[in-house]
């Protein structure tokens, strides 16, 4: 069919892999016609040595062999996979980007973490309609933070910090220690006071990306009673809200947490790890409110293709 085709995006990211199918017409505009998640958790184990493991390697690839038996019914155009932190960090990088070929038949581009901030602004921008904001994208092993003025990127930075790796290391899986809690914040703070351009954010609206924040958002649709739980692009919630969610995440222990209506069972280990970046930059810039994207990196990669392949689409 002329004038139309489907893009397929593989995302491989530190705590879910993800498949996204996009018809793609001649004008440019796309949309989504299947979406497929599987929490393979990657980066699990990685520590400090920076491995993968072997079983985390293993269920990161089936999931991938069970999505190519989806896409390859939908007479895909253009595959095409990318990776992020977990793999970006990892010193056996290319044992599995080789495994993953051997077995998928593909090639996986490994985003630096300023690629992956520069998608991350492109998938917000174009789609959330905001001129000045902070943007924090919470993945399993990185966060990304982009500083963007009258629409521009001003500023792209990543930390090799998430919420699989920071919950790990700091023991935040379970029943949270206040030691615990306070080491890893101190941490996290650390962190940020390295990054000098975060002073000019102050009290800017702050938008959210990533695994986290999607359940921070969830967490509160589910409580509001609202029909789309799913539905949060554009949804915004206020500082105490942030922080009463927070609160709530901390009490008792990780059972306790799956019980909570909105929240993943598979992401009640790491939820309270996944959520501190955003608490505590809260603190650091002032923010009054924040707001929440659906789309993020795979929109970004999306309108990317598009703007180089208008001519042959």
């Amino acid at each position: 069919m002329a004038g139309m085709q489907n893009l397929v995006i593989l995302d491989i990211g530190s705590n879910s892999v993800r498949m996204a199918i996009n018809q793609i017409l001649s004008d440019g505009t796309y949309r989504e016609i299947k979406r497929v998640k599987s929490d393979s958790r990657l980066s699990e184990g990685m520590g400090r040595a920076k491995m993968l493991q072997p079983q985390a390697m293993e269920r990161t690839i089936q999931a991938l062999a069970e999505f190519k038996t989806i896409y390859q019914r939908y007479e895909a155009g253009t595959v095409i996979g990318i990776a992020t932190a977990a793999v970006r960090q990892a010193k056996n990088q290319a044992t599995f980007l080789a495994k993953v070929k051997k077995r998928i038949g593909i090639t996986i581009r490994v985003l630096s973490g300023v690629q992956e901030a520069h998608y991350d602004y492109l998938g917000v921008i174009n789609r959330l309609g905001i001129k000045n904001c902070l943007i924090l994208d919470i993945g399993g092993a990185s966060c990304e933070l982009i500083r963007v003025v009258e629409g521009q990127s001003k500023n792209l930075t990543s930390i090799p910090i998430g919420a699989v790796n920071i919950s790990e290391r700091f023991h935040l899986n379970d029943t949270v220690s206040g030691a615990n809690l306070f080491n890893a914040q101190l941490h996290i703070s650390k962190v940020y006071a390295r990054i000098k351009w975060l002073k000019h954010s102050q009290r800017e609206p702050l938008v959210l990306l990533g695994g986290a924040n999607r359940t921070l958002a969830r967490i509160n649709r589910t409580r509001q009673g609202m029909k789309r739980v799913d539905a949060i692009h554009g949804y915004h919630l206020s500082y105490e809200q942030v922080n009463r969610t927070f609160l709530n995440l901390l009490r008792g222990d990780v059972n306790r947490r799956r019980r909570i209506q909105g929240l993943e069972r598979d992401r009640a280990d790491i939820i309270v790890g996944g959520l501190l970046p955003l608490v505590v930059l809260m603190d650091k810039v002032d923010t009054r409110k924040v707001l929440f994207s659906e789309s993020g990196v795979r929109e970004g990669v999306i309108t990317e293709f598009v703007e180089q392949n208008q001519s042959s689409i």
